[in-house]
């Protein structure tokens, strides 16, 4: 799977996603660390990636845009503030959630809860 990790995760995230023989990117090896959120949210849609991120904001966009793709994972809690566990955690579900992601989906991973929704978002 293709993943493009937000400037508010740690790259480290990105090498233990690629050590798992996923592509990931970070925003800051695109030169878009400094980027607005609908610039990251375009740019994963348009190398269809899934959006990796523990920023609130692209939930939202999502929501209000009413867009189909792309996909995005929302990380939440304690536990998911450090990077290895952000990373272990993604791909202990990642069978789980695959179909989803490739369809098109908000999924929030937090501390002990897993909870889809299915893009577009319905007001």
């Amino acid at each position: 799977m293709r993943f493009l990790l937000d400037a508010s995760l740690s790259p480290r995230v990105g090498a233990a996603l690629r050590g798992a023989e996923h592509d990931a990117v970070h925003v800051r090896d695109l030169g878009l660390a400094s980027a607005s959120d609908p610039v990251v949210l375009e740019t994963a849609l348009a190398d269809s990636q899934v959006l990796l991120t523990a920023d609130t904001d692209f939930g939202t966009l999502l929501a209000h845009s009413g867009a189909e793709l792309p996909s995005v994972v929302l990380f939440r809690g304690e536990v998911t503030r450090r990077p290895d566990e952000q990373a272990q955690l993604l791909l202990a579900n990642l069978d789980q959630i695959s179909e989803d992601l490739l369809a098109g989906a908000l999924v929030v991973i937090g501390d002990k809860r897993l909870r889809v929704r299915s893009l577009p978002i319905e007001r």
